[in-house]
């Protein structure tokens, strides 16, 4: 959400202010004999700090609809957090951001940066997509580390439900879109400096303003460090995010960003569990190899164009090319065994990614009476090379060994595939004005891939062809200015396994079948100081991978699974002192038909690591004295209890973490602020696995302090 500082605001009078001091006092007239006699009397001007109110549904969206609406009119479920909101709450982790939104569940551990979630029913990244400025990010195997932190933006938006209209493949569950900041005339200097528990330091430097005329640019790097909580946890990056603008003339904006990223995450997979629960004695130990390696390398580049022809059409065109290197080595699944006091390790995995995708997309929007169209094509161009080891077997070794191996595999890293998939996505969307009080919104779109797989050891290369059409119809009631009822029928799609790694076992299949009902209600009251959504879905997925009922050997598309629930949110602002935040998803996910190896039947199961209750509440207390603006801040996150397995036998009990935040404002221009994550150092899991192979679970992370400072120039 955008908001003004107070010296914005001053700013904003001032030309005002001038105008009225320059303005001739009026003769005194016959008719006005009081008016000559009394002296001048200004109107009151009341100075208020609006960014404590950050009202969000009045906000145009550029990440639910490619017609711009406002959240009040979209009709479809989409929260909004700005930074103001994340620093506050002391967040910095994409993952924590995005997963204090409504419904949306972090799954990957704090030590390792991969954006992977669950939300109405779905997990992972073929489910629940990860966008920048609203192009889908590179996603190999299922891995999508980037963005990892919050540095260089200015809001993230998380569209719930079937997100293929707007992004493709991918998005059944919900797409979250980060949104950087954008160069300005105005001159800009912030400085992040943090530290912490564990050894953490941080340092982030931004920067924009007018290079000329038509210039300007915005620069941002970051770089971070820690010791880490556990057993070789040490971790470290940075990243360079660049913008430059060209703007000539009113209607025609040129620019050019230029982004690396560089991380070395934490070589820790998580610890074994019992049944799904956390085994107490052995966290915080790394049962990978003490030579264990991770590398994460990413580098971008766009060129953007947005030509405003007339009023009534404007053409946009973005090139970009996205390149990533990534390096793993390391023991990744670990099975305890109490009676024998073993541990197993298993996955002994060396491998490396190179990933190369280019893309365009071109878009015109129209504007003809009461229609708002957005018409494009989308077409992108990914290759991606693997290399890796062949190690399968497991070591089992007695719990009280140090738990630290070296790297022993008798299986070398070479190169064994390369695929290449060319995509072209054609879409249109109508946003329909049908009076003061209705409106239709209609999107339609069609996606096709072509894929090439070329095996390098064996004869597994093929050809293959993806197709998908996306459909949604959204009808919004205004009640009121400030109340909207809506009601939506979408279909999305995802694939049964990442594009990118398809092989021969899963050739024949086609793209899974995600349709959505959805009816909800937004308003605003208060007179903007507060807003509450309220939101009611049902998802039924089709085309899931399970196994013929006649050979449980054989894997077959034809499992369904269905999801149903109810999403709250709101906001308020009771007082000028005290604020409320707070979300409530209640998830009834189900299998409808699924069989496991060995002929398991599945249905009616609960699907791995989705929680039927979750919960997020802040509470904000906010004074003002002679040193300056003091704010406490307290937060709690509620995750129910989830299985850990399809037969839902290994379970992962529920938590709720609390967070508090302190800080100190003492001018305009600079925050310190003091956070404590996890006060009570609650021992909780992330997400969970339990198999034949691995019984492990990623854990949250334990009490953290940290002291940072927020500085601008």
């Amino acid at each position: 959400m955008n908001h003004f500082t107070l010296p914005a605001v001053l700013i904003g009078l001032a030309p005002a202010a001038l105008a009225m001091a320059a303005e001739p006092t009026p003769e005194p007239t016959q008719a006005s004999p009081s008016r000559a006699e009394a002296p001048a009397q200004l109107p009151t001007v009341h100075v208020t700090d609006s960014a404590e109110d950050r009202p969000g549904l009045s906000k145009a969206t550029v990440s639910g609809s490619r017609t711009g609406l406002a959240t009040l009119d979209l009709p479809a479920s989409l929260d909004s957090v700005d930074e103001q909101t994340w620093q506050e709450r002391g967040d910095s982790r994409m993952a924590d951001i995005i997963g204090r939104t409504v419904g949306m569940t972090p799954l990957s551990a704090t030590s390792y940066n991969s954006l992977s979630f669950s939300t109405r029913g779905f997990t992972g990244t073929n489910s629940v997509g990860i966008a920048e400025d609203g192009i889908r990010l590179g996603v190999a195997s299922t891995t999508t580390p980037y963005p990892a932190n919050s540095w260089g933006y200015e809001r993230v938006e998380v569209l719930r439900g079937p997100a293929s209209i707007v992004y493709g493949t991918g998005t059944t569950g919900a797409t979250a879109n980060v949104v950087r900041k954008q160069p300005t005339r105005e001159t800009v200097r912030e400085v992040l400096l943090g530290t912490g528990s564990h050894g953490t330091a941080k340092l982030g430097l931004g920067m924009g303003g007018a290079l000329s005329d038509t210039l300007t640019y915005r620069l941002d790097a970051y770089g971070h460090r820690t010791d880490g909580e556990h057993d070789m946890a040490r971790a470290s990056g940075g990243k360079l995010m660049s913008t430059l603008r060209w703007q000539p003339t009113s209607a025609l904006r040129l620019e050019l960003l230029a982004d690396v990223s560089d991380e070395k995450p934490a070589r820790y997979f998580g610890t074994p569990t019992v049944n799904g629960r956390i085994v107490p004695e052995l966290l915080g130990r790394n049962f990978n190899t003490d030579d264990s390696d991770i590398r994460i390398k990413d580098r971008r580049v766009r060129g953007r164009m947005l030509y405003e022809v007339n009023d009534w059409l404007s053409l946009s065109n973005e090139l970009y090319h996205f390149k990533a290197d990534r390096y793993w080595r390391n023991i990744e699944a670990y099975r305890y065994d109490p009676a024998a006091q073993t541990i197993s390790r298993g996955d002994y995995l060396e491998l490396s990614h190179d990933l190369e995708q280019t893309g365009n997309r071109l878009e015109s929007r129209i504007k003809a009476g009461a229609h708002q169209l957005a018409v494009g094509w989308e077409a992108n161009r990914a290759r991606f090379r693997y290399a890796g080891n062949s190690d399968s077997r497991t070591v089992t070794r007695p719990i009280g060994d140090t738990g630290i191996v070296p790297w022993d595999s008798p299986s070398a890293m070479v190169p064994r595939f390369t695929t290449e998939a060319t995509t072209h996505d054609f879409y249109a969307e109508d946003a329909w004005t049908l009076s003061d009080r209705w409106l239709l919104l209609a999107g339609l779109r069609r996606d096709l891939t072509d894929f090439s797989r070329n095996d390098l050891i064996g004869s597994g290369s093929f050809d293959k062809t993806l197709g998908g059409t996306a459909w949604r119809l959204g009808l919004t009631h205004k009640l009121s200015a400030q109340t909207s009822l809506y009601g939506q029928v979408s279909q999305g799609h995802d694939p049964v396994t990442n594009v990118l790694t398809l092989n021969l076992a899963n050739r024949d299949f086609k793209l899974t079948t995600a349709r959505q009902a959805e009816v909800g209600i937004k308003q605003q009251f208060g007179e903007g100081r507060g807003e509450w959504t309220a939101a009611l879905y049902r998802i039924e997925k089709k085309d899931i991978i399970t196994r013929d009922p006649n050979n449980s050997q054989v894997s077959v598309q034809g499992g369904k699974q269905h999801s149903q629930g109810l999403e709250l949110s709101a906001v308020t602002r009771l007082s000028p002192h005290w604020r409320l935040e707070g979300n409530y998803a209640l998830v009834d996910a189900k299998y409808d038909e699924l069989i496991e190896a060995g002929g398991a039947d599945r249905s009616g199961k609960r699907p791995p690591n989705v929680a039927r209750n979750t919960a997020n509440l802040w509470a904000h207390y906010t004074t003002h004295s002679d040193l300056g603006r003091w704010q406490a801040s307290l937060g709690a996150r509620a995750v129910g209890q989830r299985f850990a397995d399809n037969a839902n036998t290994a379970t992962s009990p529920g938590y709720t973490v609390w967070d508090a935040a302190l800080s100190w404002r003492p001018g305009p221009r600079s925050t310190y602020r003091l956070t404590v994550r996890n006060l009570t150092d609650k021992v909780y899991t992330y997400s969970a696995v339990s198999n034949a192979k691995a019984s492990q679970a990623y854990p949250g992370e334990g009490r953290r302090v940290d002291l940072t400072a927020e500085l601008a120039f």
